[in-house]
């Protein structure tokens, strides 16, 4: 920002300021959006709609209300951010990625997964041979089309508090199957789309090789180089060291991609992957989520930006049937999946509802394809894409209530055939995410330590949080079940399960670190239970104010065991009852 002696405008705005400063349509455009998000998404809260739906029509109402022509700025001014946010994604995704979880859920992934984007896949891919795509661009847009809103069906089954239940267990296990289908497809799309240069097999063949070759490196650095590099910045007790160090990997990593002709995405993917089996990726998720969630919204609400009223009013029969079409081929190839695996009708709808319209990766594909050129000569077909995918993703809390309410119907009149037992696989490990009623114990020193022996002695379930990379390191080695995590971060205490956890216990005396952590658990599960420990007398006033059920004075409690001491050579056990200190 420049401050000139004149009274100008903003350059490229057109709005008056009576310091004269100029700021860029960038800036303009970013502070109608972070403030039209916020209102646009209270109101649809209210309808219980998801603030995804929000971010899109944030952006509708922004590219057709003629803001962005008053403030001088373009959509194109939100891509590199966007471009940002669907990095960031990407490392998410690759930092959440379990090759645990997905042994566990390996069959469900590959039936289940393949038989609904099988399914979906030759119905879209026949759509579209018949509305006169060439055969590349069928398959591009059939993958595209067959993806589901992987952010939106977890979100709600949370919502109903069945994120452990059948039903979310196959939609986790197909969404592990297209989460791997698009990294594929990430790197086969260009050479797919004609961009190879040396003839679609040929760029095929090499644009694979080249995949092959960079993940094989990122496994190497997983195992040599970045590992150490992260131990030495996580035993500097740096917060903002930390943060830059994981924000920087992304983008090495991602820039390494991009040198080989793959996509950044890819590369941030790599790179999650290339954390996520280390002790760190808990602490590194907690920190790269609020700045994906920033960028995220960016994104969605660029797409919105591109979805014009025009078009919709003129095609609203066509997006009102594709809409429709999608959702109903969808909701049967989830759900003929779901039976393939054996479970039972209600899961079955369940699973047919969170898998019933495109999702965030669709969009993603969408606009590699919309940058061949593809769309060009069809742009009605893009915005029936994605306003078909905005109003699907809307839909969906609506279709898995829906799914929940009319099964129970379907179950008496005895159709189709039930399934009594549940496959083994969809029922969670006993890790984690599997602890029910445990004591989340945040510090590992001399008072952590004792907790966490009395507790597992008592055969009570625990999950320490710690902050000393040295300690969680000989804790993992010890098969105990720890994060390397700051309990200050709401984040974390979610990965913790501090809404399963009848209590948290912060072993430190610090009395700050412990109420900012109080008032997190608190808001995520009111009932938990709060131990804490104070230094001083004062803090022990403030920590009961903020809620702790349980606090125990250092110096107190260290005074009246030397009161105990010293005196029980010369009284009696029972007079220890009238001393206080």
């Amino acid at each position: 920002m420049r401050i000139g002696p004149e009274c100008g405008v903003l350059k490229g705005l057109g709005m008056p300021l009576a310091s004269g400063a100029e700021v860029s349509p960038l800036f303009g455009l970013l502070t109608f959006v972070l403030v039209g998000v916020v209102l646009v998404s209270l109101v649809l809260l209210r309808f219980r709609q998801s603030l995804l739906v929000g971010y899109f029509v944030c952006g509708v109402l922004l590219a057709n209300s003629g803001v962005l022509d008053w403030i001088g700025a373009d959509s194109s001014d939100l891509d590199r951010l966007a471009e940002l946010g669907i990095i960031l994604l990407l490392f998410t995704l690759g930092l959440e990625f379990s090759f645990k979880e997905m042994k566990h859920l390996r069959r469900v992934a590959l039936v289940g997964g393949s038989w609904q984007v099988g399914l979906v896949g030759l119905g879209a891919g026949g759509a579209c041979l018949a509305f006169g795509f060439e055969v590349p661009v069928a398959i591009a847009l059939a993958v595209a089309v067959a993806l589901s809103s992987t952010a939106v069906s977890i979100k709600a089954f949370q919502d109903l508090g069945m994120a452990d239940s059948p039903a979310a267990r196959v939609a986790l296990g197909v969404a592990i199957f297209q989460d791997l289908l698009v990294i594929f497809f990430m790197i086969v799309l260009p050479p797919l789309l004609g961009q190879g240069g040396n003839g679609m097999a040929a760029g095929l063949v090499l644009a694979v090789l080249k995949g092959a070759f960079f993940l094989t490196a990122c496994w190497f650095l997983s195992r040599h180089g970045i590992p150490q590099i992260l131990h030495a910045v996580a035993r500097t007790r740096s917060r903002e060291l930390f943060t830059v160090t994981v924000v920087g990997l992304c983008a090495a990593v991602a820039f390494g991609a991009v040198q080989l002709n793959l996509s950044a995405a890819l590369g941030a993917f790599a790179a999650g992957l290339v954390v996520s089996e280390s002790i760190y990726s808990h602490r590194v998720l907690a920190d790269i989520l609020p700045f994906r969630d920033l960028f995220l919204t960016i994104f969605f609400v660029s797409i919105g930006l591109l979805i014009d009223l025009g078009e919709v009013a003129a095609n609203w029969a066509l997006i009102s049937s594709a809409t429709l079409v999608i959702l109903a081929v969808k909701f049967g190839a989830a759900f003929l999946a779901a039976r393939r695996l054996g479970v039972a009708l209600r899961p079955c709808l369940l699973t047919a509802g969170a898998l019933a319209s495109t999702g965030e990766f669709s969009l993603v594909l969408f606009e590699r394809i919309a940058d061949f050129g593809v769309f060009d000569a069809w742009p009605e077909v893009e915005q029936v894409l994605l306003v078909s995918t905005a109003i699907g993703m809307g839909l969906v809390p609506a279709l898995i209530r829906l799914a929940d309410r009319f099964a129970p119907a379907l179950e008496r009149y005895g159709w189709p055939g039930q399934t009594k037992n549940c496959p083994v696989e969809l029922t969670p490990e006993g890790e984690r995410e599997a602890l029910r009623d445990h004591v989340i114990v945040c510090g590992f020193g001399p008072v952590g330590r004792n907790l966490h022996h009395a507790l597992e002695k008592c055969g009570i379930p625990t999950l320490v949080l710690e902050l000393n990379a040295d300690t969680v390191h000989e804790l993992t080695g010890q098969g105990m079940m720890v994060l390397f995590a700051d309990a200050r971060q709401p984040e974390a205490l979610e990965m913790a399960g501090i809404r399963r956890a009848r209590s948290i216990a912060f072993t430190f005396p610090d009395a700050e670190a412990a109420i900012a952590g109080m008032r997190l658990a608190r808001q995520q599960n009111p009932e938990v239970l709060v131990y804490a420990r104070a230094k001083f007398t004062a803090e022990v006033d403030r920590l009961r104010e903020e809620g702790a059920n349980h606090v125990f004075h250092d110096e107190r409690e260290s005074g009246q065991a030397l009161i105990k001491s010293v005196v029980s050579p010369y009284v009696e056990e029972e007079v220890f009852e009238d001393l206080t200190w």
